[in-house]
């Protein structure tokens, strides 16, 4: 279904460890508002998407926050490779090296691992999409809270490139859901759902 192109989306070159640094990153891995829940949530709502355009949208966006995944997990890595003892120690970063040593692990920023429950796909056309919206933003305000705590430009470029990047898919999501409730409006959905119609027959 889709070609893998071996090479970040946006490439990720981080000379200094910095574990503190990679120890809020990493909610972008696996946190609440991450990148692996985007992927899931778009990639599942996807299926009972009930137009064409809008499936597609979810599968590129879907996609693309596969990508995001990839280049946080490349971050995290290269902010925590070849760290001292006494770096471990003096940073913090010995709870997650205890259970993870530098591998990668999708938890949230305060240790939370990974739980299906940050996603949401409850097939209705208006509901995944509003609540598409609302992930977009969320995760936006994630890197600009990340933004807040890094001074290494390294880390700071590729991370404006996400920020940048949950905006364009904001906007994309806002032309879906005026393209979703023009077709719905057209049936007079608001005021009556059609399918409702099958009820108490």
């Amino acid at each position: 279904m889709w070609q893998y192109e071996k090479k970040l989306q946006y490439p990720v070159n981080i000379k200094n460890c910095n574990p503190k640094l990679a120890q809020i990153i990493i909610s972008q891995y696996g946190g609440p508002d991450g990148e692996l829940a985007a992927s899931l949530r778009y990639l599942s709502q996807r299926f009972s998407m009930p137009y064409n355009e809008l499936k597609g949208l979810l599968t590129d966006i879907g996609t693309e926050e596969l990508a995001h995944l990839e280049m946080i997990g490349a971050i995290v890595y290269q902010l925590t490779k070849n760290l001292t003892e006494e770096e471990i120690k003096t940073s913090g970063f010995d709870a997650y090296f205890v259970d993870h040593t530098t591998g990668i692990y999708p938890a949230a920023a305060s240790g939370t691992p990974f739980t299906a429950a940050y996603i949401q796909s409850k097939g209705d056309v208006l509901t995944d999409l509003h609540e598409n919206l609302a992930a977009e933003q969320k995760a936006r305000t994630t890197y600009d809270n990340i933004l807040r705590f890094c001074d290494d430009p390294d880390v700071a470029d590729p991370i404006k490139f996400l920020r940048q990047r949950e905006i364009v898919h904001y906007q994309r999501f806002g032309e879906g859901l005026r393209l979703a409730t023009d077709r719905l409006d057209s049936k007079n959905f608001y005021a009556f759902n059609p399918s409702f119609d099958k009820c108490g027959k």
